[in-house]
């Protein structure tokens, strides 16, 4: 087994782990707390301006009635929680794209609670919306469930940034929370991404009961994707009533902490994204965050269906950290 600093230095270097096997990860993972920041902080600096957090706004554009179970998740019709609503009309979701721009965002990403994409008026909507958003001069990110080659396709020939599909977790643990698709389903879908050339988008959730293994298969899985995901979404639960994991207690956040400061040594060039659970973050948590290699953030007082900071928080608490927003050029995908 290569130790930690070896499968570091493998990785480090040509942004791709070198012969790394999950004990490589949990090695770094269990890393004394400064050391495990030393590390991550160099593996940031190395590879992006560390005083630049990507800001990113995140709209439904058709919430509820999704036929999967995901049990995190309230749109899920098994769960009930969340109502269906009618899908957004381009222009209501265009409208919102600009004033998430002129709110600072660089990156505007739309889901639908679909368990895949269905060809006909609802797709052809997002195929405009994406064509709109690009228009605005910003990024454009979807994430529509399970979709075909030709779909992919589409979405590329519409300007598509990058496409967002979870792994959520690690398989072994996978099938704890979610029945009605498989990982090699999500594993699909993310090769049809790619294929279209279209960057990807993939990470995790933690704290849905999963051991401290799960989350290093977790990432030791999408460092071993060739290429790794371009951007690198960490999500802590949010326990939403209603949901089988609505019970589960919240994350200690320096095991958040953990998992970023491990994804950056993993994936140097990948965004990193703080992502949901951060309204119950401090202000000193989440500049920890900052600091092992989260460079992104989602913008704006509510992620899909559940509570994030507002505009004028996060603003503030990124001055205070001496941190800025990237500018639209140098927002990577």
């Amino acid at each position: 087994m290569h130790s930690a600093s070896q499968a570091e230095a493998g990785s480090a270097a040509t942004g791709q782990p070198t012969m790394l096997t999950i004990p490589d990860v949990r090695a770094i993972y269990d890393l004394p707390l400064p050391e495990l920041v030393r590390r991550a902080m160099l593996v940031h600096q190395a590879h992006h301006d560390p005083s630049e957090v990507q800001l990113c706004s995140l709209l439904s554009v058709k919430t509820g009635g999704c036929q999967e179970d995901c049990g995190y998740c309230p749109q899920s019709s098994a769960h009930g929680s969340v109502p269906p609503e009618a899908m957004l009309s381009v222009e209501e979701v265009l409208s919102k794209a600009r004033t998430a721009q002129q709110a600072g965002a660089t990156r505007f990403c739309m889901g639908a609670a679909w368990r895949s994409v269905k060809d006909g008026p609802a797709f052809e909507r997002v195929l405009d919306m994406v064509r709109g958003v690009r228009t605005l001069g910003m990024e454009a990110c979807v994430t529509l469930g399970m979709l075909s080659d030709d779909q992919a396709a589409q979405l590329a020939e519409a300007g598509l940034t990058a496409y967002n599909h979870n792994l959520d977790t690690s398989r072994s643990f996978y099938g704890k929370v979610i029945t009605t698709r498989t990982y090699d389903d999500r594993l699909l879908t993310l090769q049809r991404v790619r294929r279209a050339g279209v960057s990807v988008c993939c990470g995790g959730i933690i704290g849905m009961g999963e051991s401290t293994d799960d989350r290093c298969a977790l990432l030791h899985t999408l460092a071993s994707l060739d290429p790794p995901p371009e951007s690198v979404p960490v999500n802590a639960l949010v326990a939403v009533p209603g949901t089988p994991l609505e019970a589960r207690p919240k994350i200690d956040p320096l095991e958040l902490v953990r998992t970023i400061a491990t994804a950056r040594i993993l994936m140097p060039k990948s965004r990193v994204r703080l992502s949901a659970g951060r309204t119950e973050l401090s202000r000193e948590a989440q500049v920890l965050c900052f600091l092992v290699g989260a460079n992104s953030i989602f913008y704006g007082d509510k992620l899909l269906t559940t509570g994030n900071p507002d505009c004028d928080e996060d603003l503030a608490l990124l001055h205070a950290a001496g941190l800025h927003p990237a500018p639209p050029e140098a927002a990577h995908a």
